[in-house]
C-alpha cells in the first residue's frame, strides 16, 4: 500500500508550555525521532501544523495546515492528511501525533495488515486514536463529519468508520508513550537512555 505519513502537530502544547515536538531526547528532537522511525515505512512524510511553519524548517518536510481551521479538533488533522494523500495520489494516510518519540518500526505494516479502510494503534488497553492508517476512501466521510453541527470526537468517528484496532506490547516500554508534561519528558529521556534509543 502506497501511503504518506503525516505527523499531526496541531495541539497547543499547553501542559508543556512550549512546542513538544521540538524537545530534545538523547540529542534529537521528538519530531526528528518520529521522522527517522517513519521514513523506512512510507513513501513520504509531511507535517500537519498551524501557525508559523518555520519552526519545522529544519526537517525539510512540507508543512500542511488544517484546511478546516474553523473546528478545533484533531479530526481536522486527519482531514488535512487525507486531503494531502488524495491530492497526491496516495492510497492512504498514516497519521501520528508529534509527541510520540518511540514509535514501532512495524507501525505501517501491522496497521495495513488489518485489511480495513481504517486501523488504529492500541497498547495496554488504551486506543491511540490519532495513530492510525486511513484509506483515502474515507476522505468524504471526514469532510462531512466536520460539517456536522456538533463535530464528533476522533474516537466517535473512529467507531463510526469501523476502524480495526491493532495492539502492541508494552514491554520493555510502551511504543506509544507520549510526552505532554515536563515529567513525561523526563521519563522519555530515561527510557531513551536506558534502552540506548
Amino acid at each position: 500500500m502506497k501511503a504518506i505519513a503525516v505527523i499531526v502537530a496541531g495541539g497547543r502544547s499547553a501542559r508543556m508550555g512550549r512546542e513538544k515536538a521540538l524537545e530534545l531526547i538523547g540529542g534529537f528532537t521528538i519530531i526528528d525521532r518520529i521522522i527517522s522511525q517513519l521514513a523506512p515505512q512510507v513513501a513520504r512524510i509531511a507535517i500537519n501544523a498551524n501557525g508559523d511553519a518555520g519552526r519545522f524548517r529544519h526537517t525539510g518536510l512540507q508543512v500542511v495546515p488544517d484546511i478546516r481551521s474553523d473546528v478545533a479538533t484533531p479530526l481536522a488533522g486527519i482531514h488535512a492528511a487525507l486531503s494531502l494523500a488524495k491530492a497526491e495520489g496516495y492510497e492512504a494516510a498514516l497519521t501520528v501525533p508529534s509527541d510520540t518519540p518511540f514509535l514501532p518500526d512495524d507501525l505501517m505494516a501491522r496497521l495495513a495488515g488489518a485489511g480495513r479502510p481504517a486501523a488504529i494503534a492500541a497498547s495496554q488497553g488504551q486506543a491511540h486514536y490519532l495513530t492510525g492508517l486511513w484509506s483515502v476512501a474515507l476522505w468524504q466521510g471526514v469532510a462531512q463529519a466536520l460539517d456536522e453541527r456538533r463535530t464528533p470526537r476522533v474516537q466517535d468517528w473512529v467507531e463510526r468508520c469501523g476502524a480495526a484496532t491493532v495492539t502492541w506490547p508494552v514491554e520493555p516500554f510502551d511504543p506509544f508513550f507520549n510526552v505532554n508534561t515536563p515529567e513525561e519528558l523526563a521519563e522519555a529521556r530515561r527510557i531513551a537512555s536506558e534502552f540506548m534509543l
